[in-house]
């Protein structure tokens, strides 16, 4: 193979070359190193540590030796944000926005910086208006996130319905459930108003978004039921049987209320033992009792309970058995079933609560929004107890 002479004269001085760009490059970054403030370094090592106060500190020196460091601006004002000292976050993400020497970019970053520190503030009208500055930029879907907590928290359902359709994942499962459950709630409030007909118009709105949601059907049996046809709520309540069966405890006091208005006591307690057999429940169990207690007497809502407590043993059950024991017993026998039962009653407060299936969060009363994540439909109505018996 023939090689031109001049390829030899090449090679050593393209090998030069490449050396003097390597030399030029890493004299460019130990240069960058060494401009930068030795506190910075210090910042940054205390944070490796978890030391958060005594990086702040070193940040704040650093910002002080070179007001240009916006980046590092950034960091201080989310580590300010994170210790609860909204105050200071605020002042300085209020004094990025307002430079002129920065790029519109770093600009909307600050002001979307802003907003989270209004918010961490209980400031929900100036977070607010931040976030709304910020729709149809590149921050759009977290400003449309924290906007819709916004109203949420405010209860203003009429914008956070309108936010929730400029989701980009608009029309999944969770968007359907959040968004009825929002309809529901404009329904909730216009029925305590005696607006029935836009309560009316919310329910059958949060039906075409959701065909499945419970509390939908829910209201449309109460708004049935306060216009006198007990019929019709009865066949809208008979819904949540097909939508979700665990919330069947909810409205087993209402059907049985209507039933017995139209004169059919029996076929609703036939019904209601009839969804105690397929979908066992503590409180639907309590609905029961307390209807055949009523109606038929001690002994047979003992009889009801002990049935229950064969075929889904729990503290609970047991607890239920119990009391109504207590009932049928005879008086000297009362005071050690009730000392039996008052013993059990402190072991069952534990397991009587109510979960959250999407965080855990436990409470004694139910809710259709989670307190502490703040999701919809995550917290039935099935005390804790039962959900550590599912196999």
């Amino acid at each position: 193979m023939e090689i031109e002479f001049w390829w030899l004269l090449a090679l050593p001085l393209f090998f030069g070359l490449g050396w003097l760009a390597a030399r030029i490059d890493i004299r460019q970054v130990v240069r960058e190193s060494r401009a930068l403030p030795q506190s910075y370094l210090t910042g940054l090592n205390f944070l490796l540590a978890e030391k958060p106060d005594k990086a702040i500190d070193a940040f704040i020196e650093a910002v002080r030796l070179d007001p240009q460091t916006i980046e590092l601006q950034f960091a201080l004002g989310s580590l300010f944000r994170r210790r609860g000292e909204t105050d200071r976050a605020i002042r300085l993400h209020q004094n990025l926005v307002q430079r002129e020497d920065i790029t519109s970019e770093q600009r909307l970053q600050a002001l979307a910086a802003l907003g989270q520190d209004y918010l961490r503030a209980g400031l929900r009208d100036r977070a607010e208006e931040a976030f709304i500055k910020l729709r149809g930029t590149e921050h759009d879907r977290v400003a449309i996130g924290h906007l819709l907590e916004i109203y949420q928290q405010e209860k203003d359902w009429g914008k956070a319905i309108e936010v929730a359709n400029a989701l980009p994942d608009h029309e999944s499962l969770h968007w359907r459930t959040e968004v009825s459950n929002f309809y529901c709630e404009l329904a909730t409030e216009a029925l305590a108003d005696s607006r029935g007909e836009d309560a009316r118009s919310h329910v059958e709105r949060a039906y075409a978004i959701n065909p499945r949601c419970v509390r939908a059907s829910m209201l449309l049996g109460e708004l049935l039921a306060g216009a006198g046809d007990d019929e019709g709520a009865i066949e809208a309540w008979k819904r949540v049987e097909q939508q979700d069966p665990v919330y069947l405890a909810l409205i087993a006091e209402p059907i049985a209320a209507a039933y017995t208005r139209l004169g059919r006591v029996d076929q609703g307690q036939t019904l209601l033992r009839s969804w105690l057999s397929r979908h066992p429940a503590i409180d639907l169990l309590e609905q029961v009792y307390r209807w055949e207690l009523g109606r038929r007497g001690a002994q047979s809502a003992y009889d009801l309970v002990r049935e229950e407590l064969r075929r889904n043993p729990t503290l609970l059950g047991l607890e239920k058995l119990l009391e109504a024991a207590a009932l049928t017993a005879t008086a000297e026998q009362r005071g050690d079933v009730d000392l039996v039962r008052q013993l059990i009653h402190n072991h069952t407060r534990r397991v009587a609560r109510y979960a959250c299936r999407s965080c855990g969060f436990k409470a004694r009363k139910f809710q259709w929004r989670c307190p502490a994540c703040g999701g919809w439909e995550t917290y039935p109505p099935k005390r804790s107890e039962e959900f550590d018996l599912e196999p």
